[in-house]
């Protein structure tokens, strides 16, 4: 398998869910570190939703037209812990600046 990059967002397998967190094959963005990734066998990623979101940042980080094939939102507060083995091609990649605001949501959330 190729590497696994930090802000790319790549289809995953999301099952064995229960209750309000995202499942199926979906997109999401990886916001671990690409060491991390690579020695772990394991990422760091947040899910990502087409639907539209009620609530805004920090819950929710909109991602810039265009980049995706529909209007879909980066679920910062649904950060999972996925086995490389889960993780399938890449999409698309954010910017620095983009995977800054991200991570600074999720800052706010944990405090």
């Amino acid at each position: 398998m190729a590497r696994i990059l930090r802000g790319e967002i790549r289809w995953a397998a999301l099952a064995e869910t229960t209750g309000r967190e995202q499942a199926g094959p979906r997109p999401i963005l990886v916001v671990s570190h690409d060491l991390f990734n690579e020695r772990s066998e394991t990422v760091i990623a947040m899910a990502i939703t087409s639907r539209p979101q009620r609530a805004g940042y920090p819950l929710s980080w909109p991602i810039p037209a265009g980049l995706l094939s529909r209007p879909s939102w980066v679920k910062v507060s649904q950060l999972r812990t996925l086995s490389t083995q889960r993780i399938g091609r890449p999409i698309a990649k954010l910017g620095d600046d983009q995977l800054e605001e991200i991570v600074g949501a999720l800052l706010e959330l944990v405090g």
